[in-house]
């Protein structure tokens, strides 16, 4: 697929407009989309499970307008052009297939990446844009908390896929009902894994609560680590009882504001 317009980034940061090989539903309210092609494999020094930017072109367009990078900030193309903006998690990516793989969580309508997502077919074009960049998902530990709603399903599957066989912790994840629970695949037997059960995304303190609720182990005895990801609130809430109540050091977590119960993302730049 072509990529249209000149695009000034950093030498770190990889933008390519891939096609739609394929897409299936994961659970009734997760889809995942494999784009292919030859550019896959100028992300094989990207990280599996960090973030990146992907670009929605305007219905019917068959090229995406980049945003460009000059004299110091992103100048965005004109509003026809302009694609739709958005954060997503690089959930895989299998270059000798050349497919990588993302994950939408199914909003209807109401979000533009879900809308994309629910009406994408094969040929369809996403631009997508990376840091070249491969470092640690997460630190080595003796025992971890991953806590995080359905939109932090990506990048905790990547990080329960990731963890050695004698990891152990406990995984938090909080999804609308039974039917979005799905099959980790984890070396780590040792992790227990909850699904909590919230109909209304975003609202509430049921992974809050869930999280006051383990035990952290001892930091003077035992290598921690955490990592957060859910709506502002929550994460802020937790963020606050780890850091203010419990003294849980900045080396051992990491806390994401993934979405905004109410609120769409603002997002133009390739970073």
């Amino acid at each position: 697929m072509e990529t249209t317009g000149q695009i000034k980034t950093k030498p770190a940061i990889i933008c390519e407009t891939l096609a739609v090989l394929r897409k299936y539903h994961i659970t009734p309210g997760l889809i995942r989309v494999v784009l292919g092609g030859d550019d896959v494999l100028k992300f094989s020094d990207v990280t599996t499970g960090v973030n990146n930017k992907i670009y929605i072109p305007p219905a019917g367009a068959t090229t995406i307008q980049y945003p460009v990078f000059d004299n110091g900030k992103w100048i965005s193309p004109p509003g026809a052009e302009k694609p739709v903006v958005r954060t997503y998690t690089l959930r895989a990516l299998d270059l000798e297939k050349k497919e990588m793989h993302l994950e939408f969580v199914v909003h209807g309508d109401t979000g533009p990446a879900s809308a994309w997502a629910m009406r994408a077919e094969p040929g369809d074009i996403l631009g997508v844009a990376m840091k070249a960049r491969k470092e640690a998902l997460f630190p080595d530990a003796d025992w971890y908390l991953l806590a995080g709603d359905q939109t932090a399903l990506p990048v905790i599957s990547v990080i329960l896929e990731s963890l050695p066989a004698n990891a152990k912790g406990v995984a938090l994840i909080e999804v609308p009902g039974p039917a979005e629970e799905q099959q980790i695949n984890t070396r780590a037997h040792n992790m227990i894994i909850s699904w909590l059960y919230n109909p209304h995304p975003g609202t509430g303190t049921l992974l809050q609560d869930m999280v006051r609720n383990v035990s952290l182990p001892d930091k003077e005895t035992h290598r921690r680590f955490i990592y957060a990801a859910a709506e502002a609130t929550a994460i802020r809430e937790i963020r606050h009882y780890l850091r203010k109540e419990l003294q849980v050091d900045n080396t051992e977590l990491d806390a994401y504001a993934y979405w905004k119960y109410g609120a769409s993302e603002d997002a133009s730049s390739i970073e």
